[in-house]
């Protein structure tokens, strides 16, 4: 059984309504959506922002569910200028960007007593998702890159050049890193995905409801996609 989780109250609803058998059950005071997609079992529910609301709806999926994999779907902004708005990232890995030990000798991003602070994806589930955006969302760039997240809005040029410097990210969000760590700490592989939203230079634009409708629309048809062929 596949977890899905989704940012975004219209994308989880699209899902929903492709389920067949769907039960519902609500813990944390999130819905769960349990039942199949494309004749395969899946739990879709959507988490919430940031980084708490991330781990704590995985910690669920991995204790009441017993997934056998984690998907993530969601915007981030982009760190490089070679992704551009509407473009999907798959992570290669993830980091907190936002956990700082430095004052106890600790590199800024590295979690203390962890064997690890950089979680890396399930490279058979970013083959999948990299064949099934060639199918579904053939127009669209795809990339492979880290995903570095914490619980903050990045929109200052300054603040994303130092991810860049520091953890040489791809793009940065709010929740795919924490999601990340969960699926770790249980022994369960994960992929990030998400559609870019930004330039990291801000050199282009596009209305945000318009993005917002496309990243929909290409997430629904990835996902439906990529679940048929796990």
């Amino acid at each position: 059984m596949t977890g899905i989780i989704g940012a975004m109250d219209e994308e989880i609803s699209q899902l929903v309504e492709k389920m067949t058998e769907v039960e519902s059950a609500e813990i944390a005071d999130m819905v769960f959506n349990k039942g199949k997609l494309g004749g395969k079992e899946v739990v879709v529910v959507r988490s919430g922002i940031g980084k708490v609301n991330a781990a704590v709806c995985t910690q669920i999926l991995a204790t009441y569910f017993h997934v056998d994999a984690v998907i993530n779907t969601g915007i981030a902004g982009s760190l490089r200028n070679e992704i551009n708005i509407g473009d999907v990232v798959l992570s290669t890995d993830t980091l907190q960007h936002d956990v700082d030990a430095t004052g106890f000798g600790y590199k800024p991003g590295v979690i203390p007593r962890m064997k690890t602070s950089v979680f890396e994806a399930d490279g058979k589930l970013r083959k999948l998702a990299r064949e099934a955006c060639r199918r579904a969302v053939p127009d669209i760039g795809v990339h492979d890159g880290r995903v570095v997240s914490g619980d903050q809005f990045i929109s200052d040029k300054a603040v994303k050049a130092r991810l860049i410097e520091l953890f040489d990210g791809s793009c940065t969000e709010m929740e795919g890193a924490a999601i990340a760590q969960a699926a770790y700490l249980n022994g369960i592989p994960f992929l990030i995905i998400r559609a870019i939203s930004d330039k990291a230079d801000d050199s282009a634009s596009m209305d945000y409801g318009e993005f917002e409708r496309r990243a929909i629309d290409n997430s629904v048809a990835l996902m439906c996609d990529m679940i048929a062929h796990i």
